[in-house]
């Protein structure tokens, strides 16, 4: 009976120490992890930093300027369809286009013409050997799932995530091999 007693008391003993241990790591771990508003906070707080910077500057410059509006009055015609990664159509207006003083070895960039406003998307080498058939004038369906500004480049830069001709599926981003990044 004794030996009994002390089993119990030691296994009791071992429970409280190992729920204090718990306890103690998730409260170390709620302390070092910033909250939400903290987080907005710190990025509110780095992107004033960055707009004071020079490329902040010549960013809201760009921004408040015809290309500026004109780039986001692109944007603001394909915002519904990149929301919903839906078809929209396009013709290629470009698969030459490089940007000035641009490397060879660097992007590939394709310029499609979607409803009378033309976009670019930008692929590494090796991606872009997929979409190596496609010719000025051809006529494919293109989906994204974002779009971004630049004052370097002159159209709206839309990721081609699906590019399609004819049924056949010509390009299809795989988001598992980069966490859906």
């Amino acid at each position: 009976m004794k030996h009994l007693k002390k089993t119990i008391y030691v296994l009791i003993l071992s429970l409280v120490v190992v729920n204090g241990l718990v306890f103690a790591n998730l409260e170390t771990k709620n302390e070092t992890k910033p909250s939400i508003a903290e987080r907005k906070a710190r990025l509110a707080d780095d992107k004033k930093k960055w707009e004071a910077s020079p490329d902040g500057i010549k960013y809201k410059e760009w921004e408040i300027s015809p290309a500026g509006k004109k780039v986001r009055a692109s944007h603001d015609k394909i915002e519904k369809y990149i929301k919903a990664f839906a078809n929209m159509e396009a013709v290629v207006s470009s698969v030459t286009f490089q940007r000035a003083n641009g490397k060879s070895s660097g992007p590939k960039w394709l310029i499609v013409m979607i409803n009378d406003e033309e976009y670019l998307m930008q692929f590494v080498p090796k991606e872009f050997q997929q979409l190596k058939s496609l010719k000025v004038d051809d006529k494919i369906i293109v989906r994204s799932r974002s779009a971004g500004y630049s004052p370097n480049h002159p159209y709206l830069i839309i990721s081609g995530d699906y590019i399609e001709q004819n049924n056949k599926i010509l390009f299809k981003r795989d988001f598992s091999k980069n966490n859906g990044c």
